[in-house]
C-alpha cells in the first residue's frame, strides 16, 4: 500500500465514491491488513483514520515486514454527552479491539486506536447498538457539534440542547452508505441526487468545525472554530445568538501562508434563525471554498480572500434578509467544571481531570478500572469536556464518599491532588500513532510539565492559572495557538514557543521562539515567567502580560539577561 502512487485527487475521490460508498465492502473483503488510498479518503467520512505503529516502522522494514497497521475510530458525541451503557461499550471495545485505552478528544468525542481492520464493522455495529454513530467523526464534513459540557438545569439549557439536536439534524451527513457497509447491508432504494440535499456529490472542501458557546464563559474555544455561536441568556430563556466566523487552528510550517486565525463576529439572530443560517453559511463554504489546494480549503481563507463584506453579502441573499449586527460581547471565566458541583436539589456532578485524555491503566493509576466500577455501579452520565476531561453526572450526594474512596483506591487524582499548571495544559496523541506528527507530544508532556512546576515553583508562581498546550505538529489540534503558551512541534525533539494567547480564548499568541529542544523549554521560559512576577500588575494573567509588553520586547529581555 505504501508504494501505491495516488491517482486521484481527494475532490475526484468523493465524486467518485457515490456519497461514500467508495470500494469500501470490497477492499473489507480483499484479505490485506490494509484499505488503498482512495479507501483511506472515503472512510474519513465514516469516522476512521488509517494509522501504524511508527515505532515500529523501520524495524519492520528492516525486517522486510509490511508496516503495523490498524485504525483509529472516532465517534461523534454531539455536545460530548453519552449513556452509562455506552460509555461501558467504549471501555469494551477498547480492550476487545483496541490499544486497551480511551482517548477523550478536543471535541468532546472519544478515539479508539490500535483497531484491525477485521475488526473495525464489529465495532461500529457495537457502538450503534448504544446510539452511538460514528459518521461526521472525521472527514469534509460538519464535525462533532460542541456544547458547554457543564449538566446544568433549568430552560436556557434545555433550549441550548434543542438547539444542539436540530443542528446536529440539520448538518449531518444523509448518505445510506453507513448503514449498507457497515450496520444491515442492504442497499436502500435512494435518489442519488437528493441523498445529500446539503452536501452534494463532493461534500465541503474540507472539515467544518462548529461549538456553542455561553456569553461569559468560553470553556471550548468558540473562537477556534469555523462557526462559533455564542448563546446570549436574558431570564431562563436564550435570546439570540452572537455568530463568529472563520476560525481554525491549523498551518504548514512549510507554507508561510497558512496561518491560524480566531473567529470574527458577523451578526445576531434569533433562536429560530439559528439553523437556517447555520445551513446558509455551510453552503456558501461548500460552494465557494478551495476545491484545488486543501492547504488553502478552509473556510478562513475563503473570508480572508473574499472579504467579509462579500461574504455578509451572499448570506444576506441566500438568506433573503438583512443581517444584524452582532452583540459585544464579553468574557470573565473559562470553566473546566472539574470538582464536585451541585446539580439539582439532590443530585451533583463531579468533574475529574484526565491527563491528555488518556483513559487507561499505568502502575499505580488504574483509571480504566475505576471508571469501569463506577459507571457500573452508579450509572452516571458522562459528559466529555474540550479539555480531555470527563463529568460523571446525575449522582446521588449520599453516594459522594463512596465515590471519592472508589477513585482514590485506584490512584486516581481529583483536581485539587494536581498542579495548577497541569490543571490547565493539554496535549494532542502525536507520536506514535498520528500519520501527521513531527515529533512527541502527549508522551513528553507530564516531563514538559513537572520541568515547568519546578520553575513556578521557585519563581513563587506555582498557584498561576496558566493555559500550555503542545502539538507534534502545526495543524493545532489542542489549539495551542490560543494558549497562553504554546509548543508546536517543529522538527524531531524541537518546539516552536509561542506566547501571549488569552486564557479566555479570544486572542492569538505569537512566535517566541524557534526550534527550541525539549530540554531546553523550560530554560526558555524561566526567563520570561521571571519578568511576569516582576513586572505584572495586579490581577494580570501571564497571557495578557506577555500581549501587553510584546514578544519582541519579551526577547530584547531575555537576552540582556544572559
Amino acid at each position: 500500500m505504501s508504494n501505491e502512487k495516488k491517482q486521484l485527487t481527494v475532490e475526484e475521490i468523493k465524486k467518485k465514491s457515490r456519497h461514500l460508498r467508495g470500494a469500501i465492502v470490497e477492499e473489507l473483503a480483499n484479505g490485506k491488513t490494509y484499505f488503498t488510498e482512495e479507501g483511506i479518503q472515503v472512510l474519513k467520512f465514516h469516522g476512521m483514520y488509517q494509522q501504524d505503529d511508527r515505532d515500529l516502522r523501520q524495524q519492520l522494514k528492516k525486517e522486510g515486514k509490511e508496516k503495523a497497521y490498524s485504525m483509529m475510530i472516532r465517534a461523534r458525541i454531539p455536545g460530548g454527552v453519552l449513556s452509562s451503557k455506552a460509555y461501558l461499550t467504549f471501555d469494551r471495545l477498547s480492550e476487545q479491539f483496541g490499544n486497551s485505552t480511551l482517548r477523550i478528544t478536543t471535541r468532546q468525542t472519544f478515539q479508539i486506536h490500535g483497531i484491525l481492520k477485521k475488526d473495525v464493522r464489529q465495532t461500529i455495529r457495537s457502538l450503534h447498538d448504544t446510539l452511538i454513530t460514528t459518521l461526521g467523526g472525521c472527514g469534509d464534513q460538519v464535525r462533532n457539534i460542541l456544547l458547554c459540557p457543564a449538566p446544568h438545569e433549568g430552560l436556557f439549557h434545555e433550549q441550548l440542547r434543542v438547539q444542539l439536536e436540530r443542528l446536529v439534524d440539520a448538518l449531518s451527513a444523509k448518505t445510506a452508505a453507513y448503514h449498507e457497509i457497515w450496520l444491515d447491508g442492504e442497499k436502500v432504494a435512494s435518489n442519488q441526487d437528493d441523498e445529500e440535499p446539503l452536501y452534494g456529490q463532493t461534500y465541503l472542501p474540507r472539515k467544518f468545525k462548529l461549538a456553542i458557546a455561553v456569553e461569559g464563559d468560553n470553556c471550548l474555544d468558540v473562537y477556534a472554530n469555523d462557526l462559533g455561536i455564542v448563546a446570549h441568556r436574558e431570564g431562563d430563556v436564550v435570546s439570540g445568538y452572537t455568530l463568529l466566523v472563520g476560525g481554525g487552528m491549523g498551518r504548514n510550517h512549510t507554507k508561510k501562508d497558512t496561518y491560524p486565525r480566531v473567529a470574527t463576529p458577523l451578526c445576531f439572530v434569533l433562536p429560530d434563525d439559528l439553523v437556517e443560517t447555520a445551513i446558509a453559511i455551510v453552503s456558501i463554504q461548500r460552494d465557494y471554498g478551495n476545491r484545488t489546494d486543501r492547504q488553502h480549503s478552509r473556510f478562513k481563507y475563503l473570508l480572508d480572500e473574499r472579504g467579509l463584506d462579500w461574504f455578509s453579502g451572499e448570506l444576506q441573499h441566500r438568506l433573503g434578509r438583512l443581517l444584524v449586527a452582532p452583540r459585544d460581547l464579553t468574557w470573565s471565566q473559562t470553566t473546566d467544571h472539574l470538582g464536585w458541583h451541585k446539580q439539582g436539589e439532590h443530585t451533583w456532578f463531579l468533574g475529574l481531570p484526565i491527563q491528555n485524555g488518556r483513559i487507561h491503566n499505568a502502575g499505580s493509576l488504574q483509571l480504566k478500572t475505576a471508571l469501569r466500577s463506577i459507571v457500573e455501579r452508579f450509572a452516571p452520565e458522562i459528559h466529555l469536556t474540550t479539555s480531555q476531561n470527563m463529568l460523571l453526572c446525575h449522582l446521588r450526594e449520599d453516594d459522594k464518599p463512596l465515590i471519592e474512596s472508589m477513585l482514590r483506591e485506584h490512584g486516581v487524582h481529583f483536581v485539587e491532588d494536581i498542579p495548577t499548571i497541569e490543571r490547565y495544559a493539554m496535549a494532542c496523541p502525536a507520536l506514535p500513532t498520528c500519520g501527521l506528527a513531527i515529533t512527541e507530544s502527549e508522551r513528553v508532556m507530564p516531563t514538559v510539565l513537572a520541568n515547568l512546576e519546578q520553575v513556578l515553583v521557585e519563581l513563587g508562581l506555582e498557584r498561576e492559572e496558566i493555559s500550555i498546550r503542545m502539538t507534534g505538529c502545526p495543524n493545532g489540534c489542542t489549539r495551542p495557538y490560543v494558549s497562553d503558551i504554546g509548543l508546536v512541534g517543529r522538527a524531531p525533539g524541537k518546539y516552536d514557543v509561542y506566547l501571549g494567547g488569552d486564557f479566555f480564548g479570544t486572542r492569538l499568541n505569537e512566535l517566541y521562539a524557534e526550534l527550541v529542544s525539549l530540554s531546553s523549554l523550560s530554560v526558555v521560559l524561566y526567563d520570561i515567567l521571571r519578568d511576569f512576577r516582576d513586572h505584572h500588575v495586579k490581577d494580570e494573567r501571564f497571557g495578557a502580560y506577555c500581549h501587553r509588553v510584546s514578544v519582541e520586547e519579551l526577547k530584547k529581555r531575555a537576552e540582556s539577561q544572559r
